[in-house]
């Protein structure tokens, strides 16, 4: 007569055996996994956009589930359209904006040799001191190649809008079923996580504190500076103001120079072009309205946000592109702030004598804590 598996196999210890049933268990969850998970790939944005947005909005679904007294599918129905408002419309008219900006803008390389041309002659009357040397190379090799680059990159900003499209479908479709299942995946989501409940109670928080860095503070920030640098091109006369407002935008994640890159050589353009005055003007518009605005939105909002190092948001953008596309600027550095989250959590419970604190980022710039974590401090 066969064994069931509470009998287990003879000759095991009980441990023994149950260890035997939960890897026949764990080898084909671990294999239908993979199998899936290869073809979820391309969708895996639109899974990971579900993830982040259901963290933010647990909060507004049990609110109105419970306070409220909402049906589940008419509060998850309410949420998905706030989500579609908030954050998929405004996302999706960027996209746009971009397509429509790199395909029909005209940019002529050849203008912009010879105006660097004629600035490197203007300053080597200034020095004395002749930088370049006009032997055809420019034209000949680097403006061919620079226009292949172009041509590329325009390319995958479409492909990149196509798969933003695919997955904010999937993200609506997911997001709509995590909340309205919120109780089912909370539990699960806890119960899955192998950690002490300690550590779980900080990885939830400080998760939120993550994305909300990731997901709200960066692009916010963005997009304000973005703002207010194309209205200082405009009144200071730049051509394509539009354009440099977006690379202005972008600038944001490039530690300790950041919007600089883009608005003092502009400044420059405008000096050598003979316009000194409004040369100095961009130039203090840039420092102190441009650049300061950072450290007002930071302030503003330092009661939320994480204390991210600026390196991991430049690298996580750099690599979340390229796995991502556009989902990328906020996934990568949120999956690589998790990332460190986690391995500061492990240095902190298994690496004996580690200075390595479990709650890495809870005391940010702020200094503040939760509460619960202050009282058990006490």
């Amino acid at each position: 007569m066969e064994a069931s598996p509470q009998e287990g196999f003879k000759g095991l210890s009980p441990s023994a055996n149950r260890s035997v049933f939960m890897w026949a268990i764990l080898l084909p969850i671990l294999l239908l996994t993979f199998i899936f998970g290869r073809e979820a790939l391309p969708y895996l944005s639109g899974f990971l956009g579900a993830i982040t947005l259901f963290s933010m909005l647990r909060g507004q679904m049990r609110f109105l589930t419970k306070k409220w007294h909402f049906p589940r599918w008419l509060a998850a129905f309410l949420l998905i359209i706030e989500t579609l408002f908030l954050f998929l419309l405004p996302l999706a008219g960027i996209a746009s904006m971009l397509i429509d900006l790199f395909t029909h803008t005209e940019i002529d390389l050849n203008e912009w040799y010879h105006q660097a041309v004629q600035w490197v002659d203007q300053a080597k009357d200034w020095v004395g001191v002749d930088f370049i040397k006009r032997d055809g190379f420019f034209v000949d090799q680097v403006l061919p190649a620079l226009t292949k680059m172009g041509q590329a990159f325009t390319t995958k900003i479409v492909v990149g809008v196509y798969s933003l499209v695919v997955n904010s479908v999937v993200l609506l479709f997911v997001l709509y079923y995590m909340l309205y299942e919120r109780e089912y995946f909370e539990t699960a989501i806890r119960e899955l996580l192998p950690f002490t409940e300690e550590n779980k109670r900080i990885l939830v928080s400080e998760t939120q504190r993550i994305i909300a860095a990731n997901a709200v503070g960066i692009p916010l920030i963005a997009i304000v500076q973005g703002g207010f640098a194309y209205l200082g091109y405009l009144f200071f006369g730049i051509e394509g103001a539009l354009f440099y407002a977006v690379l202005t935008a972008f600038a944001t994640i490039i530690p300790m120079v950041g919007t600089m890159v883009v608005y003092v050589p502009l400044a420059l353009a405008l000096g050598f072009a003979g316009s000194w005055g409004s040369c100095v003007g961009l130039l203090i518009y840039g420092f102190f309205v441009i650049g300061g605005i950072d450290n007002v939105i930071r302030f503003l909002l330092q009661k939320s946000l994480a204390d991210i190092h600026p390196l991991v948001t430049v690298f996580g953008v750099i690599f979340g592109v390229s796995i991502f596309g556009f989902w990328g600027v906020i996934f990568g550095p949120l999956l690589l702030s998790l990332l460190i989250l986690l391995l500061n959590i492990f240095r902190h419970d298994y690496v004996p004598g580690s200075a390595a604190r479990s709650h890495s980022t809870l005391e940010g710039r702020s200094g503040l804590l939760p509460k619960w974590l202050k009282r058990k401090r006490k």
